[in-house]
């Protein structure tokens, strides 16, 4: 075996290894070897890597079956932490996730609004350390920090195309600028691939689904999940079903298209067709995401203009995530993000509804539509997710774990995320 071969055949042991214990709590070294298939002699020297390293621990010892009581290995949730960052104009969402992707430390705090991106950043910086500061922990124990924001966007550059409240981000080296200011590594991603990486990180989804997280914030997007592992595209800017046309002569959007679903149905459509009707969204110089969720609370007390304006917009919704269902074969579909927090439950049935009636392939399973239970801060738990998963347990993107290497309980590869 080629030296590049034993380095991803160790690469695969340890990711495996690492969230199979994760995903158990407490397991010994012989479940280990079940669990994953690998050779005892492959557990031994991994584990013991792993307890130099300080991820895992001896947790005491298994009752006795009539042999010698085995001991039980866990991950120490204290040895690493991460920070995960949803970057938007309406606000910035902080989290700090320990090494079991617990969320230990939470903040939101004012957007970037329209102030310029290096001043953004500078603050950024100053909420960042005062977080980690907040909770207790060592920086020296913070991986890195994952920093998520509406699409499309590159590792390098950012944002390569903004919304028209974000153009002065539009190919600001936001990586490195915070790179080099906090001196860790610094991932960037689309905020809605990191929302459907929170939401899979958080449990809950089996890793032989095709499982879609569709988002709405400010905007519209998708992260899909296939067998465990993020489908990106060439540029990783796969599921921009917000962009997805509806109507060929409908109006303009920003992204240079026209009749595409945000434009129709996102929140600024939805502020833009409460304020015709004369609807009361507060002071005029609220944000869209302030005005939406005046229109969201007036639909669920009951007012019918709210209530007939939210389920037009959830009609292209359902559109969209039809098509996505169709393309992609979906089993799940999770609504996510700081707009379905607010009004998820009206959405909710339409979007059901849709899939029930046209779904492609219903004839041979259907496709279950949820909530999610983390809807307001799923992107920033998915960017920390993507740092403790690229720090810990690296893999090629792409590569999945085999089915015999999957943990027995919930079954989630350690780096389906990567």
């Amino acid at each position: 075996m080629s030296s590049t071969s034993l380095g991803m055949a160790h690469t695969s042991s340890r990711s495996a290894i690492l969230d199979v214990i994760r995903a158990a709590g407490t397991i010994s070294r012989v479940e280990l070897t079940h669990a994953t298939g690998l050779t005892g002699a492959t557990i031994s020297t991994v584990v013991r890597r792993l307890m130099n390293e300080g991820l895992v621990v001896e947790a005491g010892q298994a009752e006795s079956t009539g042999g010698k009581p085995r001991r039980l290995l866990r991950l120490d949730p204290n040895a690493r932490y991460a920070v995960g960052v949803h970057l938007d104009h309406a606000g910035i969402t902080y989290v700090l996730a320990n090494l079991g992707g617990a969320i230990v430390g939470r903040w939101r705090k004012s957007g970037a609004g329209s102030d310029d991106p290096q001043e953004v950043v500078t603050r950024m910086v100053g909420e960042i350390d005062a977080m980690i500061t907040r909770v207790g922990v060592d920086h020296a124990r913070v991986l890195g920090i994952g920093v998520v924001s509406p699409g499309p966007i590159t590792a390098s550059v950012g944002m390569v195309l903004a919304p028209p409240i974000m153009q002065r981000w539009a190919d600001y080296p936001l990586g490195d600028a915070l790179e080099d200011a906090v001196g860790v590594p610094v991932l960037l991603d689309n905020d809605a691939t990191a929302a459907a990486i929170g939401e899979y990180w958080a449990g809950g989804i089996e890793t032989t689904s095709a499982f879609a997280a569709l988002y709405m914030g400010t905007g519209i997007g998708a992260g899909v999940l296939v067998n465990g592992t993020v489908y990106r595209g060439s540029s990783s800017n796969a599921g921009e079903v917000g962009h997805i046309c509806v109507d060929v002569d409908g109006p303009e959007c920003w992204c240079g298209s026209q009749g595409c679903v945000e434009a129709l149905a996102g929140p600024a459509a939805v502020v833009a067709a409460a304020q015709a009707q004369g609807l009361d969204l507060g002071q005029p110089d609220r944000t869209i995401a302030e005005q939406f969720a005046a229109v969201a609370r007036a639909a669920l007390r009951g007012e019918p203009a709210a209530q007939e304006i939210l389920q037009r917009s959830a009609r292209f919704i359902g559109v969209a995530a039809q098509t996505l269902a169709n393309v992609m074969d979906l089993d799940l579909v999770v609504l996510t993000g700081p707009s379905f927090a607010l009004a998820g439950s009206i959405y909710l049935p339409t979007v059901e509804d849709q899939l029930g009636r046209s779904f492609f392939a219903r004839g041979s399973h259907p496709v279950r539509v949820t909530i999610s239970s983390n809807a307001s801060e799923a992107a920033a738990v998915g960017a920390a997710a993507l740092v403790l998963q690229s720090e810990l347990a690296p893999r090629q993107s792409g590569l999945r774990i085999p089915a015999e290497l999957m943990a027995e309980g919930d079954g989630k590869p350690v780096q389906a995320l990567a």
